[in-house]
């Protein structure tokens, strides 16, 4: 494997540089003196923020953007042997990485570095780890899979030795990575166009926690089902984490209560075995139980990095949510001339929408109507009934089409039949074939004090955007 030297700074081109991760690494490299430039299929707010940085961009993949001074190419899973970048690539014989090899690569360079991992959760636990950090002024470097406001975007090159960073699980990518501290927030099926079943995924993740050091340390919820299995043999520090009451853990959570938005507050409690002391009152503004076992993992990597209690608090009431993660768009007017709240969250998992629908019970509302737009057909079949069911939380459902991301239709699935399943256990459902049609649906549906949701890890998030423009 072709190895990166920080000291060396060489041209490197990357094949999909508009992703969340992959824009994040293209600046980091820059930072540090290297030539950089990239494709993507079309412009995006990412790649404007790389052109202004003065990262040459070519839009459309083709085989004349690889020219004779690239010295390196990194490419994300979702690049195929035809693309024509890569194959022109592999012609010329230039080194090659991916993206995860090139992110664990650069982990090598920082005295901390930091993964979290997770089915649910890890955008918005790695940003609350971010915001502690922050207020405790440890000056971290930051690749975060969301839009954080507190960092102006997904990426914050810092100048100390702390390194922060999202690890995904598909295609065992998280597993090139090179961290000094794992942090592991559940482990459920998913990405089962990859993964065998969950025995298959357990795997993965066991695999991951044996990538840590001796003098590293793993941080894992110990509501996961035999977790002790994942930790067994480690030689590094273990700690673990709940917010399930009567589960035995080093951090756990008690006297648990809400505001008017669905936001909890929390005393957190610390066994003797962490080393630290009498318990604290945690204080959230991102609404839903699920981010209470979130903010203790976020603790708990807090604890180890030695951070003050009291700061630790700080960043956590100072965090209020990322891009997408149940994010208040703003107001439209309903039919009846009332207000509407608009919000939009990336959740496209049967877990995570059961927590984001629960989430938003605990918000103001009459109605909750609920856009959710199916990603990727292995995904919608391989939870179909429990998409089914967790949707009926909703008051009135409408589905987008599926979106297929890397996927080609050979499974017979379709929104609609998801849509008849929710009618047969008497829910209001409806699907439509355009973003159009179910704007113009919403316009006509929604009254004063519907909480308007839309839901996906698609590009349903326009819908909401384009309603707020008008």
């Amino acid at each position: 494997m072709y190895t990166i030297n920080y000291n060396n700074p060489i041209k490197v081109h990357f094949i999909g540089i508009g992703g969340i991760s992959m824009s994040g690494l293209a600046e980091i490299l820059l930072d540090r003196g290297f030539t950089v430039s990239g494709s993507d299929r079309s412009p995006s707010e990412l790649t404007k923020i790389l052109e202004d940085k003065g990262i040459k961009v070519y839009y459309g993949q083709c085989a004349g953007n690889i020219t004779d001074d690239i010295d390196l190419v990194v490419y994300t899973a979702a690049i195929r042997e035809d693309n024509e970048e890569y194959a022109e690539v592999k012609r010329r014989g230039i080194p090659m990485l991916t993206r995860a090899e090139l992110l664990g690569q650069i982990m090598k360079n920082y005295e901390v570095a930091a993964a979290v991992a997770g089915t649910h959760g890890k955008t918005t636990t790695t940003s609350m780890i971010t915001d502690i950090m922050l207020e405790a002024e440890l000056d971290p470097t930051i690749s975060v899979g969301g839009m954080l406001k507190e960092i102006g975007g997904n990426i914050r090159i810092g100048s100390s030795g702390y390194f922060v960073t999202e690890a995904c699980e598909y295609t065992n990518s998280f597993l090139s990575f090179n961290p000094t501290a794992c942090i592991i927030l559940n482990i459920e099926e998913d990405h089962l166009d990859f993964f065998k079943d969950i025995d298959d995924i357990r795997a993965s993740f066991r695999r991951f926690a044996q990538l840590l050091p001796d003098d590293g340390i793993l941080i894992i919820n110990a509501d996961i089902d035999k977790y002790g299995e994942l930790m067994e043999g480690l030689k590094c520090k273990m700690v673990t984490v709940s917010s399930t009451t009567g589960v035995s853990a080093d951090y756990t959570a008690s006297d648990i209560s809400y505001d008017g938005l669905g936001c909890a507050t929390f005393t957190v409690h610390r066994s003797k075995d962490t080393g630290k002391g009498d318990s604290a009152v945690i204080t959230l503004h991102v609404p839903g139980a699920h981010n209470i076992g979130n903010a203790l993992a976020a603790i708990a990597f807090a604890d180890h990095l030695g951070i003050d209690e009291a700061l630790i608090a700080a960043g956590l009431e100072k965090f209020s949510g990322t891009d997408r993660r149940f994010q208040v768009k703003g107001m439209i007017e309903g039919a009846d001339k009332g207000e509407v709240t608009v919000v939009d969250d990336y959740a496209h998992h049967p877990t995570e929408i059961r927590a984001t629908l629960t989430a938003a019970a605990n918000y103001p509302h009459k109605r909750i109507v609920c856009v959710f737009q199916p990603h990727t057909y292995t995904r919608t079949k391989a939870f179909f009934d429990d998409f089914v069911d967790v949707l009926t939380l909703a008051d009135v459902v409408v589905l987008a089409e599926i979106y297929a991301a890397r996927e080609k239709d050979t499974l017979g699935m379709s929104s609609s039949l998801i849509r008849d399943e929710l009618k047969k256990k008497g829910r209001e459902a409806y699907s439509f074939s355009t973003f159009d049609e179910i704007e113009d649906f919403l316009r006509k549906k929604c009254l004063g004090g519907d909480l308007l949701i839309t839901m996906g890890a698609g590009d349903v998030v326009k819908i909401g955007e384009d309603l707020l423009k008008k």
